[in-house]
This record gives C-alpha cells, sequence and structure tokens, in this order.
C-alpha cells in the first residue's frame, strides 16, 4: 500500500469485526510522513462512528402510530434516556478502539455522526476527504442481509475513495 496517504477512515460499530479492520488498518497501511522541511501534512486515522437516530434506536416509527395519535408523537422523556443510552454506548466502542491504538502506539482522531451508517460514512469520507476507507465486514445470513443491506457492500459501491473490506479473524487472538 502506498506510503502517501493523507486520511484513512476507519470506520468501527462496536463488533469484533470493525476492531479487527482497525487492527488491520493500524498493522498494514502506511500514512504520508513529510519531510521536515515540508509543507505537507502528516497522514491521520480517523476513526468514525456513527450513532444510530433515537427513533432507529427504539424502533420508533412516529408516522406509523396505530391510534391515530399525532404523527409527530414522541415521548421525551424516552427519546432522553435513549440519546444518554446511545451516547454511552458510542463512548465505550470508542475507548475499545482508542485502546487498540494506544497498543499500537498510534495517535488518531475521532469523529462520530449520527444517522444511517450507510449514507453518514460515505459522506464523512467525501467531506474529509478520505484517501482509503476501512470497514470490517459482520457475516449476516442471506435473510438478514436482505433486510439490512449490507453497510460494507454500500459503502464499496457508493463511497469516493478506494475502500478497503477487512474478512474474517483477528489472526493474533
Amino acid at each position: 500500500m502506498s506510503a502517501n496517504l493523507g486520511c484513512v477512515i476507519v470506520a468501527v460499530d462496536g463488533s469484533e469485526e470493525s476492531m479487527n479492520a482497525l487492527r488491520h488498518a493500524l498493522d498494514n497501511l502506511k500514512l504520508r510522513s513529510p519531510a521536515p522541511d515540508s509543507t505537507e501534512t502528516p497522514g491521520s486515522f480517523v476513526i468514525l462512528h456513527v450513532q444510530s437516530p433515537p427513533s432507529i434506536a427504539a424502533g420508533l416509527n412516529p408516522g406509523a402510530i396505530p391510534f391515530g395519535g399525532p404523527s409527530g408523537l414522541e415521548v421525551p422523556a424516552f427519546t432522553a434516556a435513549i440519546e444518554a443510552h446511545q451516547r454511552r454506548i458510542t463512548e465505550a466502542i470508542l475507548e475499545h478502539a482508542l485502546e487498540i491504538c494506544r497498543e499500537k502506539k498510534v495517535n488518531v482522531k475521532t469523529q462520530v455522526v449520527i444517522g444511517d451508517p450507510k449514507e453518514k460514512i460515505c459522506e464523512v469520507a467525501e467531506n474529509l476527504p478520505a484517501d482509503l476507507l476501512v470497514m470490517g465486514c459482520r457475516s449476516f445470513g442471506p435473510i438478514k442481509r436482505m433486510f439490512l443491506g449490507s453497510v460494507s457492500n454500500y459503502c464499496t459501491n457508493q463511497a469516493q475513495c478506494p475502500v478497503i473490506i477487512v474478512k474474517g479473524k483477528d489472526p493474533s487472538s
């Protein structure tokens, strides 16, 4: 892999597959390391986590309330509780990822966005802009994959930068 990578995004979702993808990226990718007199910025890894919006996390679809209530119905306390729970999950995921980076003595940046992971990962990759996107691949069965769609498959097709999908188990475990 070229040693001229300026920005590598590693998308993590808390799964072991995504953490293995992070380990793989840290072990195998060489970031740009400009000469001291160069104006070029050094490369960086960005750990990206996409948090589900509260309505998705709760499985709510406010537009389909069966008892004819207002379609925008949301219980504020319920939403706030879900948001707090989501934040705790996000913090735990990032802490796990940062622990892996500390073990490998690599400095990284983190970014958290809220929304649909498929769309948000591609959006961040385009906006940064990323030179490379690294993701793990969860092995869903055919039925689950049909309904959920594969985030890695979507990003492979839609991202504006090269994508590496890391499959399989971590060889060091």
